[in-house]
């Protein structure tokens, strides 16, 4: 039993690092389809986020039929709470994805972003890919350097996030009311997936350390 217990413990983690992945490539493409007004490229995030649900859905029965039939306790226990929660940070991710793909599909063939603010976005988008990637590595290595990475990166996706309203309540902004909307909206999707990262980021040191000080972070 407890070879079957410890299999289903590194099942759950190999999925989570599946989902991060799927996560990472869903922002790089969403991105892409948001700054080149590609339509067909962000129908294409939109399908894959069915594959980030699935592995949500799979992993959190196998936690749960885990936790009914084999009793954990201690760091076993906090392994499988932790793994049901970063799942759903996780496929929060995929969803902010999709909602930036969606907007390309909503806005097409126009741009949803104007090209004033454009790199600001690029930025952050580049820093949540980032954010991604590291937050696969950090499952796989438990290194808590990388959470501290992961937070730092957030902190300036935080900065331009702040940036891009500070630049829509100037008077020198003159866009239509939708287009602040658009603009509203992606800075708010791209701040919300660092979020989500740190999230991830804070469970893991949870479980590596045992300690949990939300101050930190």
């Amino acid at each position: 039993m407890r070879k079957v217990f410890q299999a289903d413990l590194q099942q759950i983690g190999e999925e989570l690092i599946d989902m991060s992945k799927l996560v990472a490539i869903a922002m790089d493409r969403a991105w892409e389809s948001l700054a080149n007004a590609d339509v067909d490229m962000a129908q294409e995030v939109i399908a894959a986020d069915a594959k980030i649900d699935f592995l949500q859905n799979q992993l959190d029965e196998r936690a749960i039929d885990t936790l009914a039939l084999q009793g954990p306790v201690a760091s076993d226990l906090r392994m499988i709470v932790g793994s049901l929660r970063m799942s759903a940070s996780l496929e929060r991710m995929g969803d902010l994805a999709r909602h930036l793909a969606q907007l390309t599909r909503l806005r097409f063939p126009n741009q949803a972003i104007p090209a004033r603010i454009a790199d600001t976005f690029a930025e952050m988008a580049k820093i949540d890919i980032q954010i991604a990637k590291e937050v696969g590595q950090l499952l796989e290595t438990r290194d808590l350097a990388i959470a501290r990475a992961i937070i730092e990166l957030n902190h300036k996706l935080d900065a331009l996030h702040a940036s891009v309203f500070t630049v829509i309540a100037d008077d020198a902004w003159d866009a239509t009311a939708p287009t602040t909307v658009d603009v509203s909206l992606t800075s708010r999707y791209l701040e919300r997936f660092g979020d989500h990262g740190v999230s991830v980021a804070r469970k893991v040191t949870y479980l590596v350390t045992g300690e949990w000080d939300p101050a930190e972070f």
